[in-house]
């Protein structure tokens, strides 16, 4: 799945990289503020993709003195600042350009439009396909029968959640900067070009406070999955020598670690640790991110 995430990653920074360039043309041409908009949108999520690789690239260092469980828990705050450059990067600079662009009003020219339109195509095109489809056609693969909204809330891995969330806004912000600059060209009056932009700005804060939000319960210490859990409990109870189980914690100190700690009664006369061992056995199998297992035993 990290292989997966990191295709993923790869895939809408080049979109990303060549869209933004194409956008800033248009934008440099029309002098739309809505297409400026995009275009800085388009830069910061190529920026927000450098976090990810970053934070992708430090969560697989190794266990050390100072950090005895490994760095997986990094990616989520690179994630968490991706919220923030998407908001300050994106959100707020696009509602101040739109703000200025409507109580500020400039004569409406109407040059490059047909040019910007087609960089709008052009853009939609690569951020349906090269970034956002690969996204979604991974997404359904791990949500298997779970709802969409519930997949993304269970998601430990950000990078899925941040591309499918920037580029569905990316998609959408298309459509009002397109929708802004046929406006501004039938009316001729600036102001639906500088709404647009304030909406692209409103549409990025909220995907950037979706973000910070699922990454601040990861930050946190969020426990495995539901699924994770229950398939950790069967496994246990699987084990022969297990009598019951009195208390499982988990912590999910990676998209693929987590952290089991188990109180486990055991019935008279058995090995303990030939227990565990079986134990520890029957828990990679079922769940394989498990990475650090602790089993304390406990008698009946």
């Amino acid at each position: 799945m990290a292989s997966d995430s990191k295709r993923l990653i790869l895939l809408a920074l080049a979109a990303n990289t060549a869209i933004a360039v194409t956008k800033f043309i248009a934008a440099a041409i029309s002098g739309s503020a809505a297409m400026l908009a995009e275009a800085v949108h388009s830069v910061a999520d190529s920026g927000n993709q450098l976090f990810l690789l970053r934070g992708h690239a430090v969560s697989r260092y190794g266990p050390s003195v100072t950090h005895p469980y490994g760095r997986g828990m990094a990616i989520y705050f690179w994630s968490f600042m991706v919220a923030i450059m998407l908001f300050v990067g994106g959100a707020a600079w696009s509602i101040y350009n739109g703000w200025k662009r409507i109580f500020g009003p400039e004569e409406h020219h109407g040059d490059g439009l047909v040019f910007s339109l087609i960089v709008l195509g052009i853009a939609a095109m690569f951020e349906i396909f090269v970034a956002f489809r690969p996204a979604v056609k991974e997404l359904n693969k791990r949500r298997g029968s779970r709802g969409v909204w519930r997949s993304i809330r269970d998601s430990k891995d950000p990078a899925l959640i941040i591309v499918v969330f920037e580029d569905a806004s990316a998609v959408a912000g298309l459509g009002i900067a397109a929708t802004g600059l046929i406006l501004a060209e039938l009316t001729s009056n600036t102001f639906w070009d500088g709404l647009a932009s304030v909406l692209i700005g409103v549409l990025l804060g909220n995907v950037a406070f979706v973000i910070a939000r699922e990454m601040k319960a990861l930050l946190e210490g969020e426990s495995a999955s539901r699924e994770d859990r229950t398939a950790i409990r069967v496994a246990i109870l699987s084990v022969g020598e297990v009598n019951h189980v009195d208390r499982i914690l988990t912590l999910q100190l990676g998209p693929n670690e987590i952290l089991v700690n188990a109180d486990v009664a055991f019935d008279d006369n058995v090995d303990e640790v030939a227990a565990i061992e079986s134990i520890e056995a029957s828990i990679v199998e079922a769940v394989p991110s498990a990475t650090r297992i602790f089993i304390e035993p406990r008698r009946r």
